[in-house]
């Protein structure tokens, strides 16, 4: 199953059934995961042009590099759209900016991607994953998709915790999606990371106690530092990078340096594995997109 249908579902109360629309990190993360899902499937990448080296990594242009359809309604539309407008290409801020709707050019109104996050919960129903009920909400009534299979959201949520709770390099197998899944080590990083953007991992910790749960926000925060950069892992070396939204010691883990170094640096020699080459246009897209998702506390 792509990835972006994963990040709403550790969000997603069995017994509410609803998520929150005051939440706009969801949106912009969905869309967000939309471009990593076509750089995985090498249908997108950066533009190979050695003068676009001298622009940040979310500025530099995104071109389409096969435009063969996927099967999936929503990732097809996306790169049909961005296709469409390959004779004036746009950085991957612009496409994330634009895919959201947060465009004042009346030219580009054409190329928004319309209610993903309803159209993604009803093709979880079709799946069997979620079911739709009506809810009544003081003055009007509205569509809620509890889970109907229980076994899905806590396979991912379980994939998320291993993730970030991990003590070693190697990278623990129940972290994974199922053998024979395209870049599983790369997959399982940006949910995560997807997934912290959007602010939807509180649901998913519920299970640890105080003291795991912010050291596994604080292990995502560096995850999301190590691949928000290019080369991966590069925020190491320079000793750059700081954390996105939890910088203040936390109250009763004193002064104590975050563990779980080594699993971190782990993950980035997985996910390098994974890579086509040192200089894969369509992993630096991806770095760049997570470097967007890592600013969204100041972009909304």
């Amino acid at each position: 199953m792509h990835m972006y249908s994963h990040l709403p579902r550790p969000d997603i109360s069995s017994l509410q059934g609803y998520l929150s629309f005051w939440n706009d990190s969801i949106s912009y993360a969905l869309r967000g995961c939309i471009l990593i899902e076509l750089a995985l499937r090498r249908r997108i990448a950066l533009v190979k042009d050695p003068n676009q080296r001298r622009s940040p990594l979310a500025e530099r242009l995104v071109e389409v590099i096969d435009d063969k359809q996927t099967g999936e309604t929503i990732l097809d539309e996306a790169l049909k759209m961005m296709k469409g407008q390959e004779t004036d290409r746009m950085s991957i801020n612009g496409w994330v900016d634009l895919s959201i709707g947060e465009t004042w050019n009346v030219m580009k109104i054409g190329y928004q991607l319309k209610q993903v996050r309803e159209r993604l919960a009803k093709g979880l129903v079709d799946k069997g994953v979620l079911r739709t009920e009506k809810r009544n909400f003081l003055l009007f009534d509205m569509a809620t998709h509890p889970v109907a299979d229980v076994r899905t959201k806590e396979s991912i949520v379980t994939r998320a915790v291993s993730l970030l709770t991990a003590t070693t390099s190697a990278v623990p197998p129940n972290a994974l999606d199922k053998e024979g899944t395209q870049c599983r080590v790369t997959r399982a990083v940006c949910l995560v990371c997807a997934a912290y953007a959007a602010s939807v991992l509180d649901n998913a910790f519920g299970r640890l106690t105080y003291e795991d749960r912010e050291a596994a926000f604080q292990r995502c925060d560096e995850v999301l530092a190590e691949f928000a950069c290019w080369p991966f892992g590069s925020t190491s070396a320079t000793g750059t990078g700081g954390s996105r939204r939890r910088e203040t010691v936390k109250i009763g883990m004193g002064n104590t340096p975050p563990s779980g170094r080594e699993s971190v640096l782990g993950l980035v020699q997985e996910v390098k594995r994974e890579m086509n080459g040192e200089e894969d246009l369509s992993f630096q897209l991806i770095a760049g997109v997570l470097e967007v998702l890592s600013k969204l506390d100041s972009l909304l």
